[in-house]
């Protein structure tokens, strides 16, 4: 999918307030790990986080993925009767229906023209609302796009410590079940626009996206969203291999040289998927901003909340060509490009 009209008119992000360290964890834990055996601090030691963020109090994920839909459309300058398109991309979600995008389009008062429908596909879907939206622009069928995305994982943390915590546990369970501890909350939105209304924008250029779905298995997540289990090891392996195919293709159909491109922003999971990541692109670890460690894994937020970040900190200068690199349980992988 290459794009010559589409731009990014407005990008925010919330970062949820709480803390939670992985210190605060294992302390919870210990009586578990002791029994069990083991001594390392899985979560810094091995993923590499050292905290994460929570919401205070009930924040549902349209809350958040409201919040975040407001601080875009100011960025972006625009009223809200003007998006054509809202599409909602959280893993969290209200309800299984309506759809967290039909509550989000009545917060922020969306009008009766306006789209809107949730689109889910794991830590992939920011991305994919991206393509999506963008496709309408392309075409014209509509001027402006807003895509959200709210992530909660307080419900998660409650249940999951519970359940390790019980006796009996084995080391399989308390494996599988890791993962969930290094879950994020957070929130992003992003407003694209058909570029010749927003002149100057930074321009997405557009994105390649291949599957491996006979790995569909490794990380699952239940409807209630207090647990997930995953095999680490095996989805870190498999999706390094998915990656290097899709890079391939990004270097086919986007023109890809890892030496001209200026910012990689790569789906946060943990330090060891990061690295890996790296070595097998043999990216510069000084072209990669990683929020992981403060953090967590916030899904599909991720890549968004990173570019919005850098662009906070003046990283992303004019004519800065950003790599986007998403990877999502499935398995699912895509890959983008933003000139700023």
């Amino acid at each position: 999918m290459l794009f010559q009209h589409v731009a990014i008119a407005g990008l925010a992000h919330i970062d949820a307030p709480r803390r939670l360290t992985s210190d605060e964890i294992h302390a919870r834990l210990k009586p578990t790990m002791d029994r069990l055996g083991i001594k390392a601090n899985v979560l810094q030691d091995v993923a590499g986080v050292n905290e994460r963020r929570l919401w205070d109090g009930e924040v549902l994920p349209s809350d958040a993925a409201t919040l975040a839909g407001v601080k875009a459309l100011a960025d972006a300058g625009i009223d809200a009767d003007r998006i054509g398109l809202l599409v909602n991309t959280s893993v969290s979600r209200d309800y299984l229906e309506p759809s967290t995008a039909s509550i989000v389009a009545g917060n922020l008062r969306l009008g009766d023209e306006c789209q809107n429908f949730d689109i889910a596909n794991a830590c992939l879907a920011f991305l994919n609302g991206m393509d999506v939206a963008s496709r309408m622009i392309e075409r014209g069928e509509i001027e402006y796009a807003l895509v959200v995305d709210g992530e909660t994982a307080n419900l998660a943390y409650e249940k999951t410590i519970e359940r390790l915590s019980r006796e009996g546990v084995t080391a399989e369970q308390f494996r599988d079940e890791m993962a969930t501890l290094t879950l994020g909350s957070g929130a992003a939105a992003m407003v694209l626009a058909r570029a010749e209304l927003v002149p100057g924008a930074p321009r997405y250029k557009g994105s390649v996206t291949r599957s491996a779905t006979e790995w569909n298995h490794l990380c699952r997540g239940d409807v209630n969203h207090d647990r997930m289990v995953a095999d680490g090891r095996m989805l870190m392996i498999e999706g390094v291999k998915l990656g290097q195919k899709t890079f391939a293709a990004a270097r086919q159909a986007l023109g890809w040289v890892v030496d001209e491109l200026d910012e990689f922003v790569i789906h946060q999971v943990s330090k060891a998927h990061t690295q890996a990541f790296l070595k097998a692109f043999g990216i510069s670890p000084k072209k990669v901003m990683t929020i992981f460690g403060e953090h967590g894994n916030i899904g599909p937020a991720s890549v968004p909340i990173v570019l919005s970040k850098l662009r906070e900190m003046g990283r992303l200068k004019k004519g800065t060509r950003v790599a986007l690199l998403g990877i999502g349980s499935g398995l699912n992988c895509s890959m983008a490009e933003v000139v700023w």
